[in-house]
């Protein structure tokens, strides 16, 4: 807090004590102001706020005479913390100030918030495709060993920060550390530019719905040349399910260099989405809690009935015997481990700030702890139930591929017999054309030496493992997976539309999930825009959508990779440091696990400390350092399409693409050095301005208590003073 000292020595006593209460007035006001609204600006800049105040004062006072400032050290001390939090929950209870902040209609929706925006297209677009070239089953055990070491943690410690100081990602790390005021910033921005190229991958899904509703499935046969009964030769080489994705559905250049303009389908099918994306929010809270019980809900139901139908196709099993077969080699690899803690957390979605803004709008009663968990378990077993659900279908359709290279090479057989190439002892019988993947390697094992070693040069090798792993390639394996499948069904038409009415809805939640963590810090920031939602809204929804047009034209695809593979990583990791070091290090984690006692009336598990202290920043430091080195030594690629050959091909990116990638990664993460210099500014700066005289202590952390929580840096000030602020907050404010 700040004392003021007045070098007036001649000014009357009546002045004196007169000027001395206004000062009183102008902290306690400050101290005791909402925190929904402007004081969260007024803390970020607590130093020279005051002392533009308080030399403001001294010239309604005298105007020749010179007055001196105190400026507050350049640390929140526990009481600045005590007394601003604490004094806050007791006007706001005893009605004083009126709470204009919005809150949940139920726990539900709540519920359902956090949920859906963990949950999302990424579950079952990345998780599957990375489960199977990462090891399989060994992917899945760190997956689950870094979800309960660092995941569940971190996803409390940010529902928690929100709900205890009831601001969206912004405004909470500024009132934790001004210093690291900028991870807000840093994470705003995180989630914004996630939030455009997220709106794509649920674009790409909301039209291939659209085209569900053709009969026959458009991606089902290629297609005609135009004026000529011949196929398209583009789709002759390749599969018609392929073909339709990169042709059809993003119309993709043969590399990234090739621009144009944004393909129509596409942008009209964006504009949809962002409209669903506002109508839905365009109310605040009341409209999205109830939409999210129908996105949240029905892809799960949607979910169950394509989990029960996958695993009775022809070939499931085989897919899932690589769920449990894991590789022990992936457990030791640092690759494999990045992958796993990549995925992690852009799945679950820390770091964003979308846990924060939602949890803001909670009671600060609430039991997060739970509510972390049960984010936590619905994340895993969704993604798990992904990898169940896409690895049977790959395996059904690497069974049907498998089948099809021994039909193949039955037909081959019998054109050589004809032929004469091969005597008619080697003609394949009718009657294995009934179970040929089951008979035909015996078949084969029968025929003399002499012959089957001729017959063998002419056959291709069948491989089962070989099948799955090239049905298997690429991140966009889901759509191509839910493409193919839907053939084997009975009314295709219906299951396609089934299949991707649930992709839509789950990446809708999460959409509207990155949405509010974009709303909140705003509304927060400024609080004239909490009159004006529906504005906000809309203008926010119709910026994102006119942002995101890049994506969708025919490099389009080939952004989203380099956004999704290379980029995200950097910041989110950067951000979730940071947000740990203000937590554990400067707000102090034994004063904040004391916070969440206040709040429940009832300890947690001090391991929370222990995880908090160690194991999170290890485990985040390492992951960080071990992406820069891989974005360093390892060229950045992706996967184009060839039209010339029908084929997918690995390209390097250029390397004007790769200056970008830095230059993005830079301007994300130089908000927290930003404004670090621009607190380091404010206080030291706009001190010795005003001629600052100030008396610093240093108190270390007392171990046996645990309200005393972090070492305190604060100004020595009068005791008369403090006294009487206190009694007029109420009394003495208890430590956290």
């Amino acid at each position: 807090m700040m004392s003021r000292r007045d070098s007036a020595e001649g000014q009357p006593q009546a002045e004196q004590d007169e000027q001395n209460e206004q000062d009183e007035q102008n902290e306690l006001s400050w101290t005791a102001g909402p925190l929904d609204s402007v004081s969260v600006t007024a803390a970020t800049s607590l130093a020279l706020q005051s002392a533009r105040s308080k030399s403001s004062l001294s010239e309604k006072s005298t105007e020749n005479e010179q007055k001196y400032d105190n400026v507050s050290s350049h640390v929140w001390s526990d009481a600045d913390y005590d007394s601003m939090l604490e004094t806050i929950e007791k006007v706001e209870s005893a009605g004083e100030i009126p709470n204009n902040r919005p809150s949940w209609a139920n726990k539900t929706e709540y519920l359902l918030a956090q949920v859906g925006f963990s949950v999302g297209l990424s579950t079952v677009w990345r998780f599957p495709y990375l489960c199977f070239h990462n090891g399989g089953g060994s992917f899945l055990i760190i997956y689950v060993f870094l979800m309960f070491l660092v995941g569940v943690p971190l996803l409390l410690l940010e529902m928690a920060a929100g709900q205890r100081m009831r601001q969206g990602s912004i405004g909470v790390w500024k009132i934790v550390s001004p210093w690291l005021g900028g991870v807000g910033y840093t994470s705003f921005l995180v989630c914004f530019i996630v939030g455009l190229y997220y709106s794509v991958l649920m674009t790409w899904s909301l039209f291939y719905l659209t085209q569900s509703l053709q009969s026959p499935l458009p991606w089902a046969l290629c297609p005609l040349l135009e004026n000529s009964s011949q196929f398209d030769p583009e789709c002759v080489r390749t599969i018609p399910t392929v073909y339709f994705w990169y042709r059809h559905v993003l119309n993709a250049s043969d590399k990234v260099e090739i621009g144009g303009l944004p393909v129509t389908h596409l942008s009209v099918c964006l504009f949809v989405t962002w409209l669903i994306t506002c109508i839905s929010m365009i109310k605040g809270l009341k409209s999205s809690g109830k939409m999210l019980y129908v996105s949240v809900f029905l892809p799960y139901i949607i979910f169950f009935f394509l989990l029960i139908r996958s695993l009775m196709l022809k070939g499931a099993g085989f897919g899932l015997k690589h769920i449990l077969s894991a590789k022990v080699s992936a457990l030791y690899s640092l690759q494999v481990w990045r992958r796993t803690g990549n995925q992690l957390f852009l799945s679950l979605g820390s770091g964003f700030g979308s846990f924060t803004a939602i949890s803001s709008y909670i009671p600060r009663s609430n039991n997060c702890v739970v509510d972390a968990f049960i984010v936590a378990l619905f994340n895993l077993l969704t993604s798990v139930t992904a990898v169940v659900f896409v690895f049977a279908i790959m395996g059904h359709y690497a069974t049907k591929n498998f089948e099809k290279c021994y039909f193949k090479n039955a037909e081959e057989v019998r054109n050589l017999v004809v032929a004469g190439v091969l005597p008619p002892e080697a003609s394949f019988p009718e009657s294995l054309y009934q179970d040929i993947s089951a008979t035909y390697s015996a078949w084969v094992s029968s025929l003399p030496e002499d012959i089957r070693n001729v017959l063998l040069t002419y056959l291709t090798n069948c491989s089962l493992n070989e099948e799955l792993k090239e049905v298997m390639e690429g991140p966009g394996v889901a759509l191509v997976a839910f493409t193919d499948i839907v053939s084997v069904f009975k009314r295709p038409a219906f299951w396609a539309i089934i299949i991707f009415v649930f992709l839509v809805t789950l990446g809708l939640s999460t959409l509207m999930g990155i949405v509010q963590g974009i709303i909140t810090p705003l509304q927060d920031s400024f609080s004239s825009l909490r009159k004006h939602t529906k504005l906000l809204t809309v203008s926010i929804c119709a910026f994102m959508f006119l942002s995101s047009l890049v994506f969708v034209g025919p490099s389009g695809s080939y952004y989203v990779n380099l956004l999704d593979d290379y980029w995200a990583s950097v910041p989110l990791f950067c951000v979730l440091i940071m947000e740990n070091i203000a937590i554990v290090w400067i707000y102090g984690a034994r004063r904040f696990l004391a916070d969440i006692i206040i709040i429940f009336g009832r300890p947690i598990p001090p391991i929370y400390r222990w995880l908090w202290c160690y194991a999170s920043p290890f485990v985040l430091v390492v992951l960080f350092l071990s992406t820069l080195i891989h974005l360093y030594l390892n060229p950045i690629s992706y996967i184009a399409w060839n039209s010339s050959i029908s084929n997918e091909v690995d390209q390097s990116y250029p390397s004007w693409m790769k200056i970008l990638l830095i230059v993005l990664i830079v301007v994300t993460i130089l908000p927290i050095p930003a404004y670090f210099l621009y607190t380091l500014y404010t206080v030291y700066f706009s001190a010795s301005k005003t001629h600052s005289r100030t008396t610093v202590t240093f108190e270390p952390e007392a171990k046996g208590d645990i309200l005393g929580s972090r070492p305190r840096l604060h100004s020595r000030q009068g005791l008369k003073k403090m006294s009487k602020i206190d009694k007029k907050l109420g009394g003495n404010l208890p430590a956290m």
